[in-house]
């Protein structure tokens, strides 16, 4: 009787459909989402090997083709000082998915802690916290950013540095993902299962690492695909206007800048990294849409 009982028992777990096989399915099924995971897949391989696929060295100088047109020669054309401009592109992508990978990590994990705390201590803790939050949350970004960038003038190591455009946009960025998280906390911390695991006597941080967080990996997984992004236009935004990353270093926020000054007379200068920086946003918000319809299910199609 009793394996007959825990047969029925395997049986029944075993209908039930694993949500992040369906989640994945579901993704794959959409044709926006898969076009933005193989863009998103080919963006990361060129930067990673950058040094293989590009047409020219990064330091290499055409002096008899400066400022020239799209050509066999030069897919994109070449800038001012005659370097390859689809070269530069791709070494770009180094520097522009670091920073948007780190950003958004560093910023979800500070986000993370810091509305999960909030949302699970609650009270007057929570008061506080969010409070500290609004603050911050009513300065402009950009201001902000522009601020510390110029603080970390004089710190060695994060003066007009990778490092220190990091550590900028990672200070900027956690504030929204923590009131996300915070909501996402205070949804959860009122399911059965909290209960049932406080009424056997489950202390709150065994709760809120071993129930709360696990049921919010979802969630957070969408925050990372529009996070990743943000922090990619705010490094751009500050190359573009001349605070971000310095030379010989090149971001596709850089590129975008160089070309503005020659845009009348040289567009394709400007039209790649713009082109660049856009299309790589977009597969990213495809992917992001997509993936958070994937994990909601309430909008799960089941197959």
């Amino acid at each position: 009787m009793k394996a007959l009982r825990l047969e029925g028992q395997r049986a029944g777990a075993a209908d039930v459909p694993d949500p992040w096989r369906l989640a994945l399915r579901s993704l794959l099924q959409d044709r926006l989402a898969v076009s933005g995971l193989l863009f998103l897949a080919l963006i990361v391989l060129l930067a990673l090997f950058a040094d293989v696929v590009s047409p020219y060295a990064y330091d290499y100088q055409d002096t008899d083709r400066v400022l020239a047109a799209p050509s066999w020669a030069h897919l994109l054309g070449t800038d001012q000082l005659g370097r390859d401009l689809l070269t530069r592109l791709i070494h770009g992508a180094r520097i522009s998915m670091a920073i948007g990978v780190a950003v958004g990590v560093a910023g979800l994990l500070l986000g993370t802690v810091y509305g999960g705390l909030s949302g699970w201590i609650g009270g007057r803790v929570d008061d506080v916290l969010m409070r500290v939050v609004d603050v911050v949350y009513s300065f402009p970004g950009l201001l902000l950013m522009v601020v510390f960038i110029e603080l970390f003038k004089g710190v060695p190591g994060l003066s007009r540095g990778l490092f220190g455009i990091m550590v900028a946009l990672s200070i900027i960025g956690w504030v929204s993902t923590a009131r996300l998280v915070r909501g996402i906390v205070l949804q959860l911390r009122e399911e059965t299962y909290v209960e049932s695991a406080r009424a056997l006597g489950a202390r709150g941080r065994r709760i809120l690492l071993r129930h709360i967080l696990p049921n919010a990996l979802g969630p957070l997984l969408v925050i990372l695909t529009y996070r990743i992004p943000v922090a990619i236009l705010s490094e751009s935004t500050l190359s573009f206007i001349g605070l971000g990353i310095q030379p010989p270093l090149a971001s596709w926020g850089t590129l975008a800048y160089d070309g503005w000054a020659a845009l009348r007379s040289f567009p394709h200068l400007l039209v790649s990294p713009a082109l660049v920086i856009f299309c790589t946003i977009l597969a990213f918000n495809f992917v992001g849409d997509r993936l958070r319809d994937a994990l909601d299910p309430t909008l799960r199609r089941m197959p």
